[in-house]
């Protein structure tokens, strides 16, 4: 079954705008991240030309490689970072979703300052607690924070958790949760920091809704846009 990624955003964009009026939110207050990992630059261009401009790659190479073929589009970095790619990634990704350790806030503030720019970050967090997922605990936010502020070419600008798949009512809770921080953090941190963190990145193709009712102001979708599977089976 052939899958038209740019009749399934148009589809994907009328669920978001109205699950937004549902829950009372402006439409405009949240950003759809194509996740585009798994396809090439073909789909990529659908997706483009009905309207989606943001875009979001797990592997370094793969990111170079689009953004490089689709410049004047957005390009966010959702995978898991190694520090030997972090260059790569810096500059192109406008936004990196996945930053959990002190060394790779490091290596991109380097990086980052060799470009004379600012990189956006985002803070991951393991809120659920499962081990097989990457991200800071909460109970280290506040530190986290406080240390990296001290890398001026590095601007923490929210959080990014993944929930548990296949429990709706526990994504919903998980989601909650992060927000929950997202709040504590703003009232606790410094002022200077505080500011900044305006960014929820949560929920995808199967929870994306109940992110978007807990305060998500990206969410990750890709299978929903891309897959044939998904098309095929919702």
């Amino acid at each position: 079954m052939y899958v038209d990624a740019g009749s399934s955003y148009l589809k994907l964009i009328k669920e978001v705008e109205a699950s937004c009026k549902e829950a009372n939110r402006a439409f405009d207050s949240v950003c759809v991240c194509a996740v585009s990992k798994t396809v090439g630059i073909d789909k990529v261009l659908e997706a483009y030309r009905a309207g989606a401009l943001v875009f979001g790659e797990n592997r370094p190479d793969a990111l170079m490689e689009k953004h490089d073929q689709l410049p004047q589009a957005t390009w966010h970095f959702i995978g898991n970072i190694q520090s030997r790619r972090i260059e790569d990634i810096v500059g192109r990704a406008t936004l990196i979703h996945s930053v959990c350790a002190m060394r790779h806030v490091e290596k991109i503030d380097e990086c980052a300052a060799a470009l004379n720019i600012a990189q956006k970050v985002l803070v991951e967090v393991n809120v659920s607690g499962e081990e097989t997922k990457s991200g800071i605990s909460p109970r280290e936010v506040l530190d986290f924070l406080h240390e990296a502020h001290a890398f001026s070419h590095v601007q923490i600008c929210g959080f990014m958790t993944m929930a548990p798949q296949g429990d709706p009512a526990y994504a919903r809770e998980v989601f909650e949760q992060l927000a929950y921080l997202k709040e504590f953090a703003c009232s606790h941190a410094d002022e200077s920091v505080a500011k900044r963190i305006t960014e929820l990145s949560m929920g995808m193709s199967e929870d994306w809704h109940e992110a978007l009712r807990a305060g998500a102001t990206i969410i990750r979708v890709g299978r929903a846009i891309f897959s044939e599977e998904f098309s095929t089976n919702n």
